[in-house]
């Protein structure tokens, strides 16, 4: 891997082992409502436990899953990988659950759970605010709230709402985030409340998390043609886990089409490529290029810019193997940018 000393991980996923763990976090009301209503919990469906990708083999434990414990982290990736700071998003089913205000309870218990049991047993540890999608106004309160907190770094959501993230009914979201230094970190996940497809619902797994890539440039194009870039300019956006070789085609044909219908969005005022690389990063995990140094050169040159990429390892996902996290044919003089530049360029908090 090289040297990766003072590296910032843009992408690590404490896991919430279970329902009680949060239970210390709840007021009481919704503590004796899960107990007396015999409700599990609302562990996430984008990363079955059992799943090969859902950790690699040297981060499970046995008897208990990967990334549950404060020591796991700093053994794997403050340790073997020397990070400077790590950034943890949490993927507990927050938005899976109907009740806005179940929802509302259970973001803050998480948030409240990772500042206790993580933020305050490493210094190394940021966070992303989970945040109660399912209404935009709980959504804009939690955001304030945990946001005195500065440790928290970026507001958590997810690739597949029930409505494009570009729509304006979230805009108070990014209107909060935007005045508080904080980017929109979307990371894949759905509310499953209609097809991860356009085509309907898949039948496997493997159909299930490749859909992904689609789903990023969807919002993507969201974002861009809804005017979210125009309305708040200081905004960034960090897709996490997205895949990294399908950006450039994405954005030559998006410009191209948008040059002979652009008389209906005249708020998008320049290519949407410069504004893509204005606005958007992109963390490297999964790097998603064939193992060809020379293919990977030329892919990160169609990005047309050193300052999208972040580094991220995706602990504990299978993401890649061995320590090699930086891809073989990234030019030498872009890794420091990619592992700690622009990540201090994104993260204003850090």
């Amino acid at each position: 891997m090289g040297n990766t000393a003072d590296a910032i991980d843009c992408d690590v996923h404490p896991e919430v082992p279970n329902l009680k763990a949060l239970m210390p976090y709840f007021e009481p009301f919704w503590r004796d409502s899960f107990v007396e209503r015999g409700i599990p919990g609302f562990e996430s469906n984008t990363y079955p436990p059992n799943a090969p990708l859902s950790a690699r083999p040297d981060f499970r434990r046995k008897g208990r899953a990967a990334a549950t414990e404060v020591k796991d982290l700093t053994t794997q990736v403050f340790d073997q990988w020397q990070a400077r700071f790590a950034i943890c998003n949490c993927l507990y089913g927050v938005e899976l659950i109907f009740s806005e205000d179940m929802a509302a309870a259970v973001a803050r218990a998480v948030n409240d759970w990772i500042a206790r049991e993580w933020l305050d047993r490493d210094p190394r540890l940021r966070a992303s605010i989970v945040i109660p999608t399912q209404n935009v106004e709980l959504a804009v309160d939690e955001i304030e709230r945990v946001a005195k907190d500065k440790r928290f770094v970026q507001v958590r959501m997810l690739s597949m709402q029930e409505t494009p993230l570009g729509r304006r009914h979230w805009w108070p979201i990014y209107r909060a985030a935007e005045r508080l230094g904080l980017p929109i970190g979307i990371h894949p996940g759905s509310t499953y409340r209609q097809s991860i497809t356009s085509l309907g619902w898949p039948t496997y797994y493997v159909e299930d998390y490749t859909a992904y890539a689609q789903a990023f440039q969807s919002q993507l194009g969201s974002l861009v043609c809804e005017g979210v870039f125009a309305k708040f300019p200081g905004l960034k956006v960090v897709l996490m886990e997205s895949g990294v070789t399908w950006l450039p085609g994405f954005l030559w044909r998006l410009s191209k089409f948008w040059r002979g219908v652009r008389a209906e969005v005249p708020w998008v005022d320049r290519s949407p490529a410069a504004i893509v690389r204005d606005h958007v990063r992109l963390t490297i995990a999964p790097f998603d290029a064939p193992p060809d140094p020379d293919v990977v050169e030329r892919m990160v040159d169609q990005l047309g810019s050193d300052d999208i990429l972040l580094y991220a390892s995706d602990y504990p996902h299978w993401q890649f193997d061995g320590d090699d996290a930086i891809p073989p044919g990234v030019p030498e003089g872009l890794r420091r940018k990619i592992l700690v530049d622009n990540a201090l360029a994104t993260y204003s908090r850090l």
